[in-house]
């Protein structure tokens, strides 16, 4: 973007000279598409590339909802049972609800995260810094729950009810009822029929649950993973300035710092993704009332081992999976904003990041 000076009599044809001006940003700076794009494309696939983790965690979170009485498996008994009873497929059960939950959430998250900052911090100076962090994040992911959750509840359905032939088997040996009105839903052989059917039996209310939970759980983790990120990238910069010799393009310190901020928000809110995972796959039999009565439960039943209960694969799921889609969403940009300046367009770099002054860009005229 080029200024054009308002006094050509003033111009010297013969000199190149550098001006910078001040501008405001504009609703396009503010809400930029790309970042939308860019998000979507990451958290699609991040949740991708990491799905079978989230299988596995989502069983080991769900056995005693399952079955009651059997004692919990630990995580190679897990990975075995999956492994024999349905094989490389049953680690993929719910793909598509998962990649298109993560699509919407990373469209959002992305989208609206800088943006949000940004008014925050100028609109509310007293929230600057990691408090206009945490608050950006959550409400970026806020707004994609209402496509995320449904998905989720499809997702963690079928991700626990593995193959068909399993399922039937799991449902005789139990004498479990089915449908219409059964403690058990039937098999679902995919995303829009495993929809309509939860639709059909439940309503909304069966495709939202534990919706306050997954918010209960998602908001802090958003917002510690933004918080934790920043100051990552705070930490990185110092580190630039000192040692500049060894610095690192975007991409890579997006798979680095994006995999701490991701694995360590994701271990500190384990206890509000079982209590999640619980009330979503619970179907028609009922075992907890709600939110509180979950809690409850798991507290007298399990103590505190219960809350941490798939912990070690949520981590090992959000460590990559985090990695994986800063570093997409840092590539993106960087190769975007390289194609920008090649063809002598000053783009504004919305990352997550500090920002000394977010209305004020540098416009360069030759």
């Amino acid at each position: 973007m080029a200024s054009k000076s308002s006094d050509s009599s003033h111009e010297q044809p013969s000199l190149n000279y550098r001006k910078s001006v001040e501008i405001k940003a504009s609703p396009d700076q503010f809400f930029v598409w790309r970042e939308f794009l860019w998000g979507g494309i990451a958290g699609a696939f991040g949740e991708g590339m990491m799905h079978p983790v989230d299988t596995l965690k989502t069983r080991l979170q769900s056995q005693i909802i399952m079955n009651a009485t059997q004692r919990p498996k630990s995580i190679p008994q897990m990975l075995r049972t999956v492994w024999v009873g349905d094989g490389l497929k049953g680690f993929y059960r719910g793909i598509a609800p998962g990649i298109t939950g993560s699509l919407a959430t990373g469209a959002t998250y992305f989208g609206f995260i800088e943006s949000t900052k940004i008014w925050i911090e100028e609109s509310h100076p007293s929230l600057a810094g990691h408090w206009a962090h945490f608050i950006a994040g959550a409400i970026g992911d806020t707004l994609g729950s209402f496509i995320y959750v449904p998905c989720e509840v499809i997702k963690q359905r079928m991700q626990i009810q593995g193959t068909s032939s399993s399922w039937s088997s799991f449902i005789s040996r139990n004498n479990l009822p089915v449908k219409p009105k059964g403690d058990m839903y039937a098999y679902y052989t995919g995303m829009f029929q495993a929809g309509c059917s939860i639709w059909k039996e439940q309503g909304p209310k069966g495709l939202y649950a534990g919706y306050g939970s997954t918010l209960a759980r998602d908001v802090p983790f958003a917002g510690l993973m933004v918080v934790f990120y920043e100051a990552l990238k705070d930490l990185a910069e110092q580190g630039k300035k000192k040692f500049p010799q060894y610095g690192i393009n975007g991409s890579i310190e997006g798979l680095v710092l994006g995999g701490l901020a991701g694995g360590l928000s994701a271990y500190l809110t384990t206890p509000l993704d079982v209590v999640k995972t619980r009330l979503q796959v619970q179907g028609t039999t009922i075992k907890y009332k709600g939110w509180l009565d979950a809690v409850g439960q798991i507290w007298r039943k399990e103590g505190p081992e219960g809350f941490f209960r798939g912990s070690v694969p949520r981590v090992m799921w959000y460590i990559p999976a985090s990695a994986l889609t800063f570093m997409a969403v840092e590539f993106l940009r960087d190769n975007f904003r390289e194609k920008g300046n090649n063809n002598n367009n000053v783009v504004s770099n919305l990352s997550i990041e500090r920002k000394t002054s977010s209305s004020v860009h540098e416009v360069s005229e030759n």
